[in-house]
């Protein structure tokens, strides 16, 4: 497939713009950037459209590929049927590592009681807490493709035992075990001393996080790296307040920005972050989407190609 016309709609355009100009493909093909305010024109002009999520006046024209500048593609498949024939990949970069250490950082907190001590701190207490090593914690990790295998495996090197739930349930390393999400996992998930939900958003993952699953959980830490709709925040909520859920950590939420009257802002077990987990740098979008064009028009496979039926 040949690439020739490429059209950028991003708000860090120009970032992207910077750096494309130091990229030997920045000679050869013609390039547009936009924020998101994209002109018909435009569309008919491209070959391939890259960006965050799909303008609301998107239209595939003569568009020969589609690329996401993130790891998910959501707001890239909302809206008109997407067209069978033109494949849409996404950015594949350092999103694991990003999201073990923003995981890593919160389940430490709790183990190692630093709320506790900055408490007693303040009224110069001197009261001896004895941490609690990440191999003696079982975590369930939802999501097993290339982001929930890096935490998982994270977890692992610290002895922590990391069970995973997938649509499909497949075996994968290093989990010790993949369960169907809608199979029959009670006994591990009432055992879960901490929850990772790292799911994309299909409508099989929309509303996962029900009253119905949040009552199975005990005193669980729940963190969610995935969508926000992916999560009832109804459910969460009472599910914090009986005790099911000790906290939660929310980086992803059905709102962004999230509105200033949401409870979770006030909740004292709840933790709010601005969708920062997994940030994708200028730097990192670049060299995915050349890595990709070159790939596409030298006809080899496509690690990140979406496939459309799952979504993801």
């Amino acid at each position: 497939m040949k690439i020739n016309n490429i059209l950028i709609a991003s708000p860090m355009y120009k970032e992207l713009q910077l750096i494309l100009e130091t990229e030997d493909i920045y000679k050869e093909k013609s390039f547009r950037f936009r924020s998101m305010e994209v002109e018909k024109e435009d569309f008919l002009w491209a070959d391939a459209f890259v960006a965050f999520s799909r303008p609301n006046n998107f239209s595939f024209d003569n568009l020969k590929w589609v690329h996401s500048l993130g790891a998910g593609v959501d707001k890239i498949l909302r809206g008109s049927e997407w067209k069978r024939d033109i494949p849409l990949t996404r950015t594949i970069c350092s999103f694991g590592q990003k999201i073990s250490e923003y995981g890593l950082s919160y389940i430490l907190r709790d183990l190692q009681h630093q709320d506790e001590f900055s408490n007693l701190a303040r009224n110069k207490d001197w009261k001896p807490i004895t941490p609690i090593p990440l191999s003696e914690k079982k975590v369930l990790i939802y999501g097993t493709g290339v982001i929930g295998q890096e935490v998982a495996a994270t977890l692992t090197f610290f002895g922590t035992k990391v069970y995973g739930v997938s649509l499909s349930g497949k075996e994968k390393k290093p989990f010790i075990e993949v369960f169907a999400s809608d199979s029959n996992y009670q006994e591990v998930l009432a055992e879960a001393d901490v929850i990772i939900n790292t799911m994309p958003l299909t409508e099989k993952t929309r509303d996962l996080f029900n009253e119905s699953l949040f009552k199975l959980m005990q005193d669980v830490l729940f963190i969610n790296v995935g969508r926000g709709e992916s999560v009832n925040n109804d459910a969460l909520i009472k599910a914090i307040d009986k005790g099911q859920v000790k906290r939660a950590v929310l980086d992803v939420f059905q709102e962004e920005p999230l509105p200033k009257d949401d409870p979770f802002w006030s909740h004292p077990q709840v933790v709010v972050t601005p969708h920062i987990s997994a940030v994708t740098t200028p730097e990192e979008g670049v060299a995915c989407f050349v890595d990709t064009l070159k790939k596409i028009e030298a006809g080899e496979s496509l690690p990140n190609l979406v496939d459309l039926d799952k979504g993801f």
